[in-house]
């Protein structure tokens, strides 16, 4: 059979990704012998508490019709009507926002939204080419080849604050980012994750009102992909990190971090054109979203259990998980040079290793002949070259860091980072 000839999209959207790679170590084994220590990917740890709710909640839709009739019928293309009635009351009264039916839409996961609403405001618009801008590089690699049209993701590297306890932490430079959206018209979305992946670190409320104010100034939306925030699944370790929307932010949120990762289900807060776009692309690409993580999390978003459990379950048992994390970081790599950011939220750790004598992509592939999966940094540092005037490109972590999810046992998270350390003194 000759070779496929694909069309440009087709090419783009089958490259050997970064998430590819990441979605690929999640369900492939490793070679026979060798066991596995899967400190990559994002797959959330099992909460017993919140697994029992879910599962009360599945056998009261077996008990009657209501069953039959989750699976029986699509939604509308904005989602399950009755969800986001739920929500848009629920955040109303929690957070006072002015909200309702309208500002909301439901889709096949965060990472669908995010593909949507990046080709949404990047690429060709009449005889102007519009670019994303990432305020905060390292970011997603979930992100980095969204893009339908190439060049049109632009980034601004972080600064860096290092401590003496073996830490550091990355924040927006806020004048470059100001002069960027001051000389480059071309601009037609801001997005950052809050907290952030790959590194833990959350924007402050400070930091997003600052962001919100530049956004509006130059009439752009500011993409905030609120994934592991609040009020679910509330993995945040700091306080000033208060859910924050208004008509100018495009808010994303997943149940997929408060126990329901394989049912993919996006929630998208935004200004009613924006959702109307959305369902329209929804419509388009998928007729209409899933309705089983819907009709699961419904009655728990309206009686405000999945908040409490988020509160009392989920954010204790990562912060349990991230302290022990951080204490067998210091044990095992006690001697060497190293660096991790700071946790202050999310699943993961983003380890700095300036001595490393190989690229972390390479180091990655050693990684995995002693079982240790874990995700290299390379592939969360993106964004076009050619448009980064007077920056340090991509960023001098670039190939020097890594990012593991301690997420699991503790016995594996604890021998993983023990075999990254041993080996780290191997490549110094």
């Amino acid at each position: 059979m000759e070779a496929m000839e694909l069309s440009d999209f087709g090419k783009k959207l089958t490259s050997r990704s970064g998430i590819l790679l990441l979605m690929d170590d999640l369900g492939k084994p490793l070679d026979e012998g060798v066991k596995p220590y899967p400190l990559g990917g994002g797959n959330p740890a099992r909460v017993p508490q919140v697994e029992q709710a879910y599962r009360k909640e599945m056998e009261k839709l077996l008990s009657s019709q209501a069953f039959e009739n989750v699976i029986s019928h699509y939604d509308s293309p904005q989602g399950r009507m009755s969800f986001i009635k739920i929500l848009a009351d629920s955040f109303r009264k929690w957070y006072g926002w002015d909200i309702s039916a309208d500002n909301i839409a439901i889709t096949n996961g965060s990472q669908s939204a995010m593909f949507y609403l990046f080709n949404m405001f990047s690429g060709k618009a009449g005889k102007m080419r519009k670019t994303l801008l990432f305020p905060l590089m390292p970011e997603y690699v979930g992100y980095a080849d969204q893009g339908l049209e190439e060049g049109t993701f632009v980034s601004i590297p972080s600064k860096c604050t290092y401590f003496e306890d073996c830490t550091f932490k990355y924040s927006m430079d806020m004048d470059a980012v100001s002069s960027y959206l001051a000389a480059h018209p071309e601009v037609g979305a801001i997005c950052v994750s809050r907290p952030t992946n790959p590194s833990g670190n959350v924007l402050t409320d400070s930091e997003i009102h600052e962001l919100d104010a530049l956004s509006k100034k130059y009439r752009i939306p500011l993409i905030v992909d609120n994934a592991y925030g609040l009020p679910f699944p509330d993995i945040v370790f700091i306080d000033e990190a208060s859910p924050i929307w208004d008509e100018n932010i495009i808010l994303s949120m997943s149940l997929s971090k408060i126990g329901l990762p394989s049912i993919r289900t996006g929630i998208i807060i935004a200004s009613k054109e924006v959702i109307s776009a959305l369902s329209g692309i929804n419509a388009i690409a998928s007729l209409a979203s899933g309705s089983m993580g819907q009709a699961l999390a419904e009655s728990l978003i309206a009686n405000g259990s999945l908040v409490s459990m988020a509160r009392e379950y989920v954010m204790p048992f990562y912060k349990k998980k991230k302290a022990l994390c951080e204490s067998w970081i210091k044990k095992y790599f006690e001697g060497t040079k190293y660096m991790y950011h700071k946790i202050e939220g999310s699943i993961f750790c983003w380890i700095y290793l300036p001595d490393l004598s190989i690229p972390s992509r390479d180091f990655y592939q050693e990684l995995k002949k002693k079982g240790v999966i874990t995700v290299p940094g390379e592939y969360f540092f993106f964004g076009s070259k050619e448009q980064h005037e007077g920056f340090d490109y991509p960023h001098p972590h670039y190939d020097k860091c890594l990012r593991l999810n301690y997420s699991a046992d503790e016995e594996t998270v604890e021998e993983g980072i023990k075999r990254i350390a041993s080996l780290y003194r191997v490549f110094s």
